[in-house]
């Protein structure tokens, strides 16, 4: 879960050695031995503390015959911290929490909606091209997912083919905005906060 993730992340970061060693590698790739001189400790505390920032991505690793190098994943850290800032300013526990209720005008459009676009039989005639009314269609969809469950990508695809042939698109759809997480083709449902919110667009 996308959320574990970021949890990972920051324990990785909550030691001072470990933004030490971020911040020289910022500048330049380093060698392990090369990071002991500079912070004063043991190469043996370097490969401690290095193998957490891999572990979560944020430091990568060349090999020189013998000599071990290491550099800063620039991509990796602003990618996460947008994650975070993105899950902050997406939180509305007023309307997102299970058993809240929707406005009524909110509600009244969400059903307006689904009736436009879900059959009797509960296929999608057609992606909305409208934002709002797309994110309220991909809503009603993965409700129907189970939450903590891992999906293959087969098994999601399968799930999208019972609403819509178009697999591919609605599966990066649901990536793109949130309402699942994937890693290595394994899907799950990320934290109904970090859902692209239509009820404010």
């Amino acid at each position: 879960m996308q959320l574990d993730k970021l949890v990972n992340y920051y324990k990785a970061l909550a030691d001072r050695n470990r933004i030490r060693i971020l911040v020289l590698l910022s500048q330049e790739e380093i060698n392990g031995m090369t990071l002991a001189e500079k912070l004063g400790v043991t190469p043996a505390t370097i490969t401690h503390h290095i193998a957490k920032l891999k572990e979560v991505g944020v430091v990568m690793e060349r090999r020189e015959k013998n000599v071990s190098f290491y550099r800063i994943s620039q991509d990796m850290i602003e990618r996460t911290e947008g994650q975070l800032l993105k899950l902050i300013r997406n939180y509305e526990p007023q309307e997102d929490q299970p058993g809240s209720q929707l406005s009524a005008k909110n509600e009244k459009l969400r059903d307006t909606v689904l009736k436009s676009f879900i059959m009797d039989d509960g296929r999608l005639k057609n992606i909305p091209a409208q934002l709002k009314k797309k994110l309220i269609v991909l809503e009603f969809m993965v409700r129907n997912l189970d939450m903590g469950r891992k999906y293959t990508e087969k098994e999601i695809n399968e799930f999208i083919k019972t609403f819509h042939p178009d697999f591919a698109t609605i599966r990066r759809e649901f990536i793109m905005h949130h309402y699942l997480y994937r890693e290595k083709e394994i899907y799950e449902l990320n934290p109904v906060e970090m859902w692209e919110k239509w009820e404010y667009l």
